[in-house]
């Protein structure tokens, strides 16, 4: 036995035991004649004393010579401490050592193994398992590991079957590209790896399953960015013979258990926000709703005049941002240097300064007199003390534009704070938008959105404006799940194929193994996916994923730590009988 017992668990009620301990030398203090060293574990810290009165000289010579992270066992007796550590749950008492035992030397770590490290980014993925034994990542961890206990055991409480899918499955159109696999045993051929398992939870509901869920692997081959992995995690649910409002009472029945149970969080409110309403007052699909600043539309109130930014604009819109009077004409002009970013993209900002004695100070004071400024800030809710900051241009750039500035500034007043939590859900999406390129609409969501009732003949004169009866479940400005209520017929699925461009032997080459169980008593069927990174690093307080994946990549799609993608030799590119055609 290496240990009987861990490096978290042993306090006052255990002194004068013998105990045995294992674990990690997180560093130690020599003082020559006794020798203090931090053990670590998975779950805490014990100090361990050596000194010359009660060890023997080679053990203390040995405890001397032991470096960071050198793993060892350890034999002793539980002594009080004489200067106690309230800071660790073993602050009171430390092992009197009576035999050492080195398990396996260390070299010295790249970077300290402490909370607050001095290693960067690039070389903690490097090392990434030892960047795992920090208490951040760690207890980033068993949260995510606590989190997914959650979600399996309330999903099966209320009648859901995990059911696993393929992961070697065809290659469809799903909105991103897909990982493709060569097959050995079928030459040229190729699977793909699943951007979700969509087509295979419609398939479980074909096949009575009623309730299913899986907590699934999925692979998207598209642009990364810190809260995205070319791999990730879905908790991806189904339920047959339901409407809507099942499956929105299903998943803020699980949501608001997970918030209780993980954070002790009571929340009773779901509101629910019309996709178009989201994006003439947010500016986006996913707003926050922990704080105010909603967009204020200026139009009927600034094109008036002769101020030809404003009346060339297709939308002219504008924020009041709380307390923003005090901004300094420095800082505003920082402000505008941020929206003229081309992360951004803004051609610039117009600000109005909203003063305590009522009067306003307005960067185009030339053209707008006090009544103008007066009517901006009824229109934006700004009152005296704010500032009014206003975008025009393009309606859809604006908006997301605007978007951007109202999240930067909310994280810079402080109002993103992560202990709070405001659910939303957005509904009622496009069912498809028109891509300029391809000249051709695409599912928003995927093909197997189904219409709202009703619009279904709307398809046929104005697709554009037929909404999707689908749902996206927002937790603090970040989706964290999404879904709909599927087509569950033929002529239907036909139908929506046409539309998006297919012609009837591609959408039978592509999907005619689906097409084919419709037509076997398919039953209505919907559902919602979370994503599980995403939800736990919200849960956690955090909004990148990063610590919350074990072995997670870079944002070039790449494991530094294994160094891969790497490449195969000719002889595995014989065997599967590809070549390369590699750009120079």
């Amino acid at each position: 036995m290496y240990r009987s017992h861990n490096c978290g668990e042993l306090n006052v009620t255990n002194i004068n035991e013998e105990v045995t301990l294992a674990g990690w030398v997180q560093k130690s203090r020599d003082k020559g004649f006794i020798v203090w060293v931090d053990l670590r574990d998975r779950y805490g810290i014990t100090q361990l004393v050596f000194d010359e009165e009660r060890t023997s000289k080679d053990m203390l010579q040995q405890a001397q010579n032991l470096g960071r992270e050198f793993v060892v066992q350890v034999k002793g007796t539980v002594i009080e401490r004489t200067s106690k550590n309230p800071n660790i749950s073993t602050g009171d008492i430390e092992i009197l050592v009576s035999e050492l035992n080195i398990l396996n030397e260390s070299l010295l770590p790249p970077f300290t193994i402490e909370d607050k490290t001095d290693g960067g980014e690039d070389i903690r993925m490097k090392y990434r398992y030892l960047d795992i034994r920090r208490n951040p990542v760690k207890d980033s961890l068993i949260f995510r590991h606590k989190v997914t206990q959650e979600v399996r055991n309330y999903l099966s409480k209320e009648g859901f079957i995990e059911v696993e899918t393929p992961y070697l499955i065809k290659s469809t159109p799903e909105g991103a590209r897909d990982f493709v696999v060569p097959s050995r045993m079928n030459e040229g051929q190729f699977y793909a790896l699943p951007q979700s398992p969509q087509t295979f939870k419609q398939l479980l509901m074909v096949g009575g399953m009623d309730k299913y869920f899986q907590i699934v692997k999925c692979f998207r081959d598209e642009d990364l960015r810190a809260d995205r992995q070319p791999e990730f995690t879905q908790i991806d649910c189904e339920m047959a013979f339901i409407e809507q409002e099942d499956i929105l009472n299903a998943f803020e029945g699980l949501t608001r258990h997970l918030l209780k149970e993980v954070n002790g969080v009571d929340v009773e409110k779901f509101p629910r926000m019309l996709y178009d309403d989201a994006m003439r007052l947010y500016g986006n699909d996913k707003p926050d709703i922990r704080f105010g600043m909603e967009f204020g539309e200026l139009n009927d109130v600034a094109q008036h005049k002769d101020f030809g930014v404003f009346n060339n604009a297709e939308l002219v819109v504008g924020i009041a941002v709380p307390g923003g009077n005090s901004y300094t004409r420095k800082d505003i002009d920082k402000l505008i240097d941020w929206v003229k970013r081309p992360q951004v993209g803004a051609l610039g900002m117009v600000y109005s300064r909203c003063n305590d004695d009522g009067t306003f100070k307005s960067s185009v004071d030339k053209f707008y007199d006090q009544d103008d400024l007066a009517k901006w800030a009824e229109v934006t809710g700004a009152k005296a003390g704010d500032l009014i900051c206003v975008l025009s241009g393009n309606k859809n750039k604006v908006r997301a534009q605007l978007s951007a500035l109202r999240m930067e500034l909310a994280e810079r007043l402080g109002l993103r704070k992560p202990d709070e939590f405001a659910p939303l859900w957005v509904m009622d999406f496009p069912l498809l938008e028109w891509d300029e390129d391809t000249e051709r609409y695409h599912a928003m969501h995927h093909p197997f959105t189904s219409p709202k009732p009703g619009q279904l003949e709307l398809l046929k004169t104005n697709p554009g404006d037929v909404k999707a009866n689908a749902y996206d479940l927002v937790l603090n400005g970040n989706e964290i799940g999404g879904g709909s209520i599927r087509i569950h017929d033929k002529e239907t699925q036909s139908l929506m194929f046409d539309y998006l461009g297919f012609t009837p032997e591609e959408a039978k080459a592509q999907f005619g193994f689906l097409m084919d169980a419709f037509q076997y008593g398919a039953p209505p069927h919907g559902g919602l996916a979370f994503g599980l990174d995403r939800l736990v690093a919200i849960l956690g307080g955090q909004e990148t994923i990063r610590d919350f994946i074990a072995f997670p990549k870079n944002n070039s799609g790449r494991d530094v730590m294994i160094d891969s993608p790497a490449p195969i030799d000719d002889e595995q590119l014989t065997e599967l009988s590809l070549k390369l055609n590699l750009k120079p």
